[in-house]
């Protein structure tokens, strides 16, 4: 089985896969609330329950993490947001390494998007590309939506770590696209 992670410090999408690339399931873990949630460290203990979980539930032999985004662009994060994701996506991998006894793969978003066939043009949105995609070619993935009609927002989050899993899958299918062992 295959576990795949979309890890930011406010919802971690994570999705599980079968060995035919069958979806078993893909939830998110919201972690915005500042109450129960202060630092990273209550995130990370957080997560590592939810993994501890996963692992007395599936039996998980690869592991694929989105990397986090890591260029600067007008308007995009600020240092001390991206060094707080890098920060974090490094638990998270160690946690996964720890929990599962095994290390993760991390891919990159255009690696991901690639390897499922999914193109987005300039000027898109990636994420709700992304999205769509899935919506249109993948049934038994569902969103549920604001009451204004907008994805709810872990539904980007659980869109990224199934094509992140998926990602995982082809690499695993296919040894020239392969990077896990």
């Amino acid at each position: 089985m295959i576990l795949g992670l979309d890890v930011s410090t406010s919802i971690i999408g994570y999705t599980i896969l079968d060995e035919e690339a069958k979806l078993i399931e893909c939830e998110a873990w919201d972690l915005r609330n500042k109450r129960y949630f202060p630092d990273l460290y209550e995130k990370a203990t957080y997560v590592r329950d939810r993994l501890a979980e996963i692992t007395a539930s599936f039996n998980i032999e690869h592991i694929c993490i989105e990397e986090p985004f890591v260029f600067f662009r007008a308007g995009g994060s600020t240092a001390k947001t991206m060094a707080k994701l890098q920060a974090f996506n490094g638990i998270v991998s160690w946690l996964c390494h720890d929990t599962f006894g095994i290390r993760p793969v991390h891919v990159s978003p255009a690696k991901a998007r690639k390897l499922n066939g999914i193109k987005v043009a300039r000027g898109q949105k990636a994420k709700e590309v992304v999205l769509d995609y899935l919506l249109k070619n993948e049934q038994s993935f569902t969103i549920e939506y604001t009451s204004k009609g907008n994805p709810k927002p872990a539904s980007y989050d659980r869109a990224d770590s199934l094509i992140i899993a998926k990602a995982c899958y082809f690499m695993l299918e296919n040894p020239d696209e392969n990077e896990i062992n």
